[in-house]
């Protein structure tokens, strides 16, 4: 998906909403949010791409102590694992999440997209390979509108007026 995903968690996360969590670009949970696996407590395994997105998020090591022995994390606790970007106050969720989501949408959403391409590109790529990527993307990027923009606005030492092209 080209556009950021925000995750707002403001309770308990477990199974398949592990891995869709896991999923999304951003993730900010109230401090009541707990996080587990749960599938093999119940003699199942992981599914909904849990298993994908969670090592690389977290670690092998620590994938398998949620998947094998389902611990309950506390919000904080995802937070120092890397599972989640910040906590907050319940009050200050829908807040803070709305603040991301409109830092993201008045940005070079197309350099957005692009980030994201390369950062997947990455997992399977060589440095060499990677290296090539991103030359290859910041090409392009230079050449679109918000690139243009973001460069003159630098040079003019003025915020940019980005349009998402």
């Amino acid at each position: 998906m080209r556009a950021p995903v925000i995750a707002e968690v403001n309770g308990t996360v477990a199974g398949a909403g592990l891995g869709l969590m896991a999923a999304a670009d951003f993730a900010i949970a109230s401090e009541k949010a707990k996080f587990t696996s749960a599938y093999t407590k119940i003699g199942l395994t992981p599914d909904g791409s849990t298993t994908w997105f969670l090592p690389r998020l977290i670690g092998h090591r620590r994938a398998k102590e949620l998947f094998l022995l389902n611990r309950l994390l506390s919000a904080e606790e995802a937070m120092a694992w890397g599972l989640v970007n910040r906590v907050v106050a319940p009050a200050d969720l829908s807040p803070a999440v709305a603040q991301v989501a409109e830092q993201l949408a008045s940005g070079p959403t197309h350099a957005f997209a692009s980030v994201k391409r390369l950062l997947i590109l990455s997992d399977g790529a060589s440095l060499e390979q990677q290296m090539k990527h991103e030359s290859a993307s910041i090409v392009r990027m230079s050449g679109s509108r918000d690139g243009l923009a973001g460069v003159k606005a630098f040079k003019d030492k003025v915020e940019p007026s980005f349009v998402g092209s």
